[in-house]
């Protein structure tokens, strides 16, 4: 049976951090770890996390740079076949995802796959506000401004090795720059499965602010650049210009748990 990893980063996370432990731990699939990387927090998240930790779980507890800072520690630390991440405001959709994910990666040839995902209101449990739904990657598709959503991609231990981790200079951009180089650069084999796979909660670091979108946007740009590639000049603008219909398809979506 394969081996999972799920990486968890937080810092001062209380509110949420319950939900993302039984989201790992209430998986049907017997074979996972749980590692979760927290920054140093001083609202009591680690207190919680020491009193309902399993067996399975493994904590990373000091200062770090960030984010993806964190979450390369824990991929550092990963002992899976297989890695995904689970932010600390999120959760699974259903206990099935992670059987979904060892399913698909009995094709041997498989690097990565990825699926569908929701934005939840952070207020009100389960309203969804948005409905992300993705599509099989085929070639050009990045230059159209597709992205698949980063909290569903999963992908072999050994492509972190292979072909690095998160660069920590790229700021909110560094999962977009990850998936373009494993997907569009070193053209990694990936399966979507048309599934729900993930719930977040509204809020993002990148979307918090027009000046932090604006940011992000920069550091999309300079996604492409340091992988020796330049878009078109509609890739940017197309990207977020992908994101209106996701509304429109949530409007009449409701997810229960």
């Amino acid at each position: 049976m394969k081996k999972i990893s799920i990486i968890t980063a937080c810092y001062n996370s209380a509110p949420f951090i319950l939900d993302a432990l039984h989201a790992v731990a209430s998986q049907h699939y017997g074979n996972v770890e749980h590692i979760i990387v927290d920054g140093g927090s001083t609202d009591g998240t680690y207190a919680l996390i020491d009193q309902y930790r399993t067996a399975n779980t493994h904590v990373i507890s000091e200062p770090d740079q960030g984010l993806y800072d964190a979450m390369n520690k824990g991929i550092a630390c990963a002992t899976g076949d297989i890695i995904g991440t689970l932010h600390s405001d999120d959760r699974y959709a259903s206990p099935d995802v992670l059987k979904r994910v060892a399913q698909a990666f009995d094709d041997p040839v498989l690097d990565a796959c990825y699926a569908d995902l929701v934005y939840v209101d952070r207020s009100v449990d389960n309203r969804v506000v948005r409905y992300w739904k993705s599509s099989d990657y085929r070639p050009g598709l990045f230059e159209k401004g597709w992205m698949p959503p980063h909290p569903t991609f999963f992908t072999r231990r050994q492509c972190y090795q292979r072909y690095g981790m998160y660069r920590l200079d790229l700021g909110t951009s560094a999962d977009y720059e990850l998936m373009l180089r494993y997907l569009r650069c070193h053209k990694m084999r990936a399966a979507y499965l048309p599934h729900l796979f993930v719930m977040m909660r509204t809020g993002g670091v990148s979307n918090i602010s027009l000046a932090r979108r604006l940011a992000a946007h920069c550091m999309d740009w300079k996604a492409w650049l340091v992988n020796g590639l330049i878009p078109y000049p509609w890739t940017l603008p197309c990207k977020p210009l992908r994101k209106l219909g996701q509304w429109r398809t949530a409007a009449n979506i409701q997810v229960t748990q």
